[in-house]
């Protein structure tokens, strides 16, 4: 069994951008982090585990005939948060 090579706080932070820019649809980056926030064999640190999280359900509606959960202003937030933090 190969060991799984699980993406780099870059690599998070590249498909937010990617989403802002809109060269990824929601739909796309949801599946993405889906496949790695189900990954049990994984360790994360507190920042990328918050950022896949935050990007794992970023395709959610506020409810039938409404808009995302999560507008795009606040996917801007939250890109400008992970960098802060990286920052820190």
């Amino acid at each position: 069994m190969s060991a799984i090579s699980q993406p780099t706080l870059d690599e998070i932070e590249d498909r937010f951008v990617a989403l802002v820019e809109g060269r990824l649809t929601r739909d796309e980056v949801d599946r993405w982090a889906a496949g790695w926030v189900t990954q049990d064999e994984l360790d994360w640190d507190d920042l990328s585990w918050w950022a896949l999280s935050l990007l794992h359900g970023i395709d959610l509606f506020e409810g039938p005939g409404g808009g995302y959960l999560h507008d795009d202003e606040q996917v801007r937030l939250w890109l400008a948060e992970l960098r802060k933090r990286r920052m820190a």
